[in-house]
Order: C-alpha cells, then structure tokens, then sequence
C-alpha cells in the first residue's frame, strides 16, 4: 500500500471512530492517542499516518498539550455579522484571512502571557477546523472529507497593536497567542454548535456557527485555493460579537457543543498551568 493510501485510511479509520485525538506527554515524550470518556489510547504514529495502538493510560492522567502541531494557523477574520457590527467594519463578500505563526500555539491549560508594554489584549473564542490531509485547490465538498476534525481555539489579539498598525500581524503573532484544544473531536459536524466563551465564569461571548457568513468548509476550500493546507494545519473561523480584555490572573475558557471546552490562564509572566478540574 502506496503512503498516500495509508494516510487516507488513517484518517478515514479515525474519524469513523468518532474517538478524540489527543497530544500529550507520556514519559518524557511527544505522542498522540485516541481518547474517549475515561482512556487514552497512545498511537504509534501521527494520526495522519499508519498506526497502530501501543498501550493504555486514564484520560484524567493525560498531560495534554496542543491537539495537533501545525504548520500554520490561518485565521478569518470578520465571520459573524455581530462581530462586524462592533468592530465597525463593512461585511465582506470574500473570507478575510491572515496566518498565525506556529509559534502561537499552546495547549490546554498553559498561560497566555500578556507581553511587556502591549495594552489590551482580546480574547475571541473560534471553532477550529484540523486538517487530515493534504488539500490544495478543493471544493467545499473535497474541503469537507480532508477534514480531521474540530477543536476549540482563541484567537488572542493584541487590539490597540491591530488599530495602531492597520494590519494584524503583530496584533495576531505573539508567541502563545493562539490557545488549542483540547483535543480534535471527530465525527461532528460544524454547522449548528453553540460557541461559548467564559472569562472568570463569566458568559462573554455566545453564538451558533450556523451565525457564519462563510460556512466552514467553504472558508477551507477558499484558503486552499490561496495555499496548500498540510495535515495538522488549522483554520480558526472567525469569532463572534462580545470581545474583550483580558488581565493578569483571569481564567478564559471556550466550550463548544459536541466539542470540548478549552481553558487557559492568563498572566503578565510564564508561569505553571492551571489545575485540570
């Protein structure tokens, strides 16, 4: 069997599944695994690759990092009209899109550290769509089957940088400015799931994706018709109205239906992750 072949299966047998990925630390070492409600099942390979299970551990035991390390993050701006409306922008007739650098990804739990001298710096709670494969050029339909699965992100953004600017590279790339996870849910659809963002227990954001401009998988064929998405790689899908600033001390978290729920500390220095509750 041609690797190409293998890759299709590993991504197919996964999402059929309907099981979690999951990345974590496991002895000293990165590795991924198949989680359900109470056990991860650690995998010999990526998930994107042929692999077999290799063992057993409690899910509540799992030190999870970032569901997936990707080559890049590309991110649409502008996506829900509320949002729009509050940011006082035109509503577009294409996807808005900009690229997160890999180096703003953290896992569940790790602190999103707010940097020297920045002002205010934004939550925005997003439904993240994982790549499975390589998809170049595809249609809405093709971008739907290369799709691994979703997972929660925050699209952190430093807004007085992104005003002063013009653009949002800076505003968007600092390191840890992208929280995912906490695993790639399979077997779920986009279309319809309450999004949720919660600052110190608090309701700050809530929409449905079905609120979208753009529907997600169009939003993939769109970016894959501007450049190559490789397995691993995710696309962050816009966020809705009811943004904010975040502070040293605060906790935020994103909970999307059929999903999962991803929380993050927030602080001035880099300091331990929260506790798992």
């Amino acid at each position: 069997m041609e690797a190409s072949e293998q890759k299709i299966d590993s991504v197919q047998r996964i999402r059929e599944s309907g099981m979690r990925v999951v990345r974590l630390m496991h002895e000293g070492d990165c590795r991924y695994g198949l989680a359900d409600e109470s056990t991860v099942t650690l995998i010999s390979d990526e998930p994107f690759a042929a692999w077999e299970p290799e063992g057993y551990l409690p899910l509540h035991e799992a030190h999870l990092l970032a569901p997936v390390s990707p080559t890049k993050v590309v991110c649409v701006g502008l996506n829900y009209k509320n949002h729009i409306a509050e940011m006082g922008h035109e509503t577009p007739v294409e996807p808005v899109i900009f690229v997160k650098p890999s180096t703003t990804v953290i896992g569940p739990l790790q602190p999103i550290v707010l940097p020297e001298g920045v002002g205010r710096v934004d939550y925005e709670g997003e439904l993240g769509i994982v790549i499975g494969r390589r998809t170049h050029r595809a249609s809405p339909k093709q971008a739907g089957e290369n799709v691994l699965g979703l997972c929660c992100g925050n699209d952190v953004t430093a807004r007085d940088l992104q005003k002063i600017d013009g653009q949002w590279t800076r505003a968007k790339g600092f390191d840890g400015f992208c929280p995912l996870g906490p695993w790639v849910a399979t077997g779920v659809e986009p279309d319809d799931l309450l999004l949720e963002t919660f600052v110190n227990g608090v309701v700050k954001q809530r929409a449905r994706t079905s609120d979208m401009l753009f529907h997600p998988y169009e939003l993939v064929s769109f970016i894959s018709n501007v450049m190559t998405l490789v397995p691993g790689d995710v696309v962050l899908t816009g966020t809705p109205g009811g943004i904010g600033p975040l502070a040293d001390g605060d906790v935020v978290e994103i909970r999307i239906e059929n999903v999962g729920s991803l929380r993050n500390p927030v602080s001035l220095h880099d300091g331990g992750a929260i506790e798992a509750q």
